[in-house]
């Protein structure tokens, strides 16, 4: 049996395959999920808490539904710390911590990519090159930052 990848999928994924708003990330999201069974799936505490602060109801409802099968990774205090270093580092703003906590739960719970599609602090390269960094230091496997269009390259 072929080895499948360990993905971490934050918020931005799942709304994206429901977001009419920006119609070619919606595509390359869609694509993704009809390949998703490539990988094995995985998502948090966070995103299952981020989809509940949901407003729309039915939009709600259906982010629901396409991560009950997604295993669920466990929230620990080392998290805290991590991604704590990620915004003491600059990867992160203070003001948007839980981007970093997504960064620090697929990190520590070895995935091998985080997959997002926020560009405005989890998908560029300061803060890929601060993550790995932060990995290093905390002795963290390294992980991948990428959008769903890039892991389907």
């Amino acid at each position: 049996m072929k080895h499948k990848y360990k993905v971490y999928l934050d918020t931005s994924v799942i709304s994206a395959l429901f977001d009419s708003r920006n119609p070619e990330r919606k595509i390359f999201t869609e694509r993704f999920f009809k390949e998703i069974d490539l990988f094995e799936i995985f998502v948090s505490e966070i995103v299952i808490s981020e989809i509940d602060n949901t407003q729309e109801i039915q939009l709600r409802t259906k982010m629901k539904k396409r991560i009950e099968n997604f295993s669920i990774l466990p929230f620990t205090d080392d998290i805290y710390k991590i991604a704590d270093d990620f915004v003491s580092y600059g990867a992160i703003p203070e003001r948007y911590k839980t981007d970093a906590t997504h960064l620090a739960i697929a990190a520590l719970n070895d995935m091998d990519f985080i997959v997002s599609w926020n560009f405005k602090h989890i998908v560029k390269r300061k803060t890929k090159e601060i993550a790995r960094m932060v990995n290093t230091i905390n002795n963290i496997k390294q992980i991948e930052i990428v959008t769903p269009a890039e892991l389907l390259q």
